[in-house]
């Protein structure tokens, strides 16, 4: 008969985090606050444990997909400024772009310190 390891306090606390980090849709401090660990230990798991740093990756896009929802839903209740967003990210490569021009009301050529004069040698 197989004997299963019992997971280590590390493994356990890594699973308490990954839960909390869907709770709190990706919060790293509010996560390590719920789960008792330092900010700089999630950093360190997902340095060194590629598995726990997939699983957070996937949180994040889970959550960014939770995100994008209510955005879609917003626009399709017509809110103007979730539709200007969604264009203004999505829309770009359509023109949907927000651009500054700066006019220049002086017709003089600009001087970075003055007159001639003025200038060191």
């Amino acid at each position: 008969m197989e004997t299963m390891e019992k997971p280590n306090k590390t493994d356990t606390k890594k699973g308490q985090m990954l839960e909390a980090l869907e709770r709190s849709l990706g919060i790293v401090t509010s996560a390590c606050t719920a789960v008792g660990i330092h900010r700089s230990t999630h950093y360190e798991w997902m340095k060194q444990d590629k598995e726990y740093a997939r699983s957070v990756k996937a949180i994040d896009s889970r959550t960014l997909d939770f995100a994008e929802s209510h955005l879609h839903k917003l626009i399709k209740e017509g809110n103007p400024a979730a539709t200007i967003f969604f264009l203004k990210t999505k829309g770009k490569q359509r023109g949907y772009v927000e651009r500054q021009e700066i006019e220049v009301a002086e017709k003089k050529p600009l001087r970075w310190f003055g007159d001639d004069s003025s200038s060191v040698t």
